[in-house]
Order: C-alpha cells, then sequence, then structure tokens
C-alpha cells in the first residue's frame, strides 16, 4: 500500500529541498547511538531505547504514515488521567511501557 500523491512536489524537488538537512540528522543519531555504545553501565531495558529502536525499524519498513506511526509509538496510549503526580516527573519522549514491537 503506497500513500497518495499529495506533496505538490517531485521526489527530485523533494530530495533537492531536504536532502542535505536530514542527511545532517541522520548522522546526528549515527553519532547518539555511537556514544551509548562506548558508554559504561547496562544497555538493557532501557524503554527509551527500545522505543528507538522500534521506530528505526518503522522508518525502515516501506509502509505509508511513518511519521505518524512513530509518534504514535513515542506517545502516551493512556486515557485515563493520573490522580496524582506521584512518580512523576518531565518529559522522557516516550512512554514505558513499549512492548517491543514483537
Amino acid at each position: 500500500m503506497s500513500a497518495p500523491k499529495t506533496c505538490p512536489m517531485s521526489k527530485d524537488r523533494v530530495v533537492d529541498t531536504y536532502f542535505m538537512e536530514h542527511r545532517a540528522k541522520l548522522i546526528d543519531l549515527a553519532a547518539f547511538l555511537d556514544r551509548f555504545d562506548r558508554a559504561d553501565g547496562d544497555d538493557s531495558g532501557d524503554f527509551r531505547m527500545a522505543a528507538l529502536e522500534q521506530a528505526t525499524r518503522v522508518l525502515l519498513d516501506g509502509q505509508p504514515h511513518r511519521a505518524k506511526r512513530i509518534l504514535e509509538l513515542f506517545s502516551d496510549p493512556t486515557t485515563e488521567l493520573p490522580q496524582d503526580a506521584q512518580g512523576t516527573k518531565g518529559a522522557s519522549g516516550a512512554y514505558p511501557l513499549t512492548d517491543g514491537g514483537e
């Protein structure tokens, strides 16, 4: 299934306009992962890294609506309001109950 053709630019124009910006973002992500690999400590079980791995699979799956699916992957799926703020802190960028994509 492919996404509907709603972008007013040609594919060549999209690449000409946005490639360098996104190339830099990809290099930045690679540098983050290299830094993480070189760091001390346990590298298993961090829900943020699990979410990033899932997002990478979505990015490469060739299916439509990747941005939406990745945003949903990082978003809190709960609908109930918390009754208190105990145990909460600043935004973490991913939801802790990420299931690993399996």
